[in-house]
């Protein structure tokens, strides 16, 4: 069996559906179940509540063959440190040394938002004390990250996956936290205007704040490659396209893919957002192409254009 923790999620979600689609149906979901949620999107062998998984895995030692851990407190906005280390760090912690006892190999989730505002590079094989991170979430994964690496025991294969921004179906639950596709697919079939955040630093014009988006089934089919193939070295993996894109040109290509004509807004940013907001992301990904993922990412415009259908078809 598979056990995949934030099953309900994002990433999760789309995870569980590609694990289907290769065969897996021996997937334990795991998360905080809202029956609303993706309940049909997947097919799973078990739900498993979180706060329930360690009394469940009691006697499933010689049952599991791998963790996808992906469950988390991802909302950057979230100032109770202790709600967010219990969730991001001590639940991680708990679940590596049960891998680790029972031989059983890992890949987590940690984050773009680890390297902070990016003055000191997005390069997964650099010293990771260098980074600063901006937020909670960020310093959660961080601080689980290097914790990682400290380790001398550890499960027989493990990755610590940043993800960079991550876009696609199944995160309409995420509201706020939501990508700027979605909630510029929705502005633009409600009003016909996509809303950007105005720049608040010299050298970013509005909208030209510039992000590594990945389109979210690019991003599952990296996770499951650190997973399965042959020779992948234990360690942090960024999962990024290594092409940074302005915000504005996400923008126009829902324009496009919704066959409207671009029509850009620009509006103050949240002043809880500003002291946080990254200006820019751009993954290396020497590491993992050299640990064999070797396909082309799908541009903004093509990704877009999938998502686009894929909100489409749920109207």
């Amino acid at each position: 069996m598979l056990i995949v923790t934030g099953a309900n999620g994002f990433i999760g979600t789309n995870l569980v559906r590609a694990l289907n689609a290769a065969g897996r149906d021996d997937v334990v979901a795991v998360d905080r179940f809202d029956p609303s949620r993706y309940t049909d999107a997947m097919t799973v062998a078990e739900r498993v509540d979180m706060d329930d998984l360690q009394g469940w895995l009691a006697d499933k030692a010689n049952t599991i063959d791998a963790v996808y851990h992906l469950g988390a407190c991802s909302d950057t906005t979230v100032t109770d440190r202790d709600y967010v280390m219990r969730v991001n760090f001590d639940y991680s912690r708990t679940l590596w040394e049960w891998c680790t006892e029972h031989r059983v190999p890992l890949v987590y989730a940690s984050s773009a938002a680890t390297y902070g505002d990016g003055s000191n590079g997005f390069d997964d094989e650099a010293d990771p004390h260098r980074y600063q991170p901006m937020n909670l979430y960020g310093e959660s994964k961080h601080r689980f990250d290097l914790w990682a690496l400290e380790q001398t025991k550890s499960p027989p294969r493990w990755a610590g996956v940043k993800y960079f921004n991550v876009y696609g179906p199944y995160e309409e639950h995420k509201q706020r936290m939501a990508s700027m596709g979605y909630h510029w697919f929705n502005q633009v079939r409600d009003t016909g205007e996509a809303r950007l955040f105005k720049s608040y630093r010299e050298g970013y014009a509005d909208g030209e704040q510039q992000r590594d988006f990945i389109y979210v089934k690019d991003a599952v089919d990296a996770t499951i490659h650190l997973m399965q193939a042959p020779d992948v070295a234990d360690g942090l993996y960024n999962v990024g396209t290594g092409q940074a894109r302005a915000f504005a040109d996400l923008a126009r290509a829902v324009f496009a893919a919704m066959g409207r004509e671009s029509n850009l807004v620009f509006i103050d940013m949240p002043e809880d957002l500003r002291n946080q907001y990254q200006y820019f992301t751009q993954a290396t990904t020497n590491k993992l192409r050299a640990a064999g993922f070797a396909r082309p990412f799908l541009t903004v415009e093509q990704g877009m254009a999938e998502y686009v259908r894929y909100r489409l078809d749920q109207q």
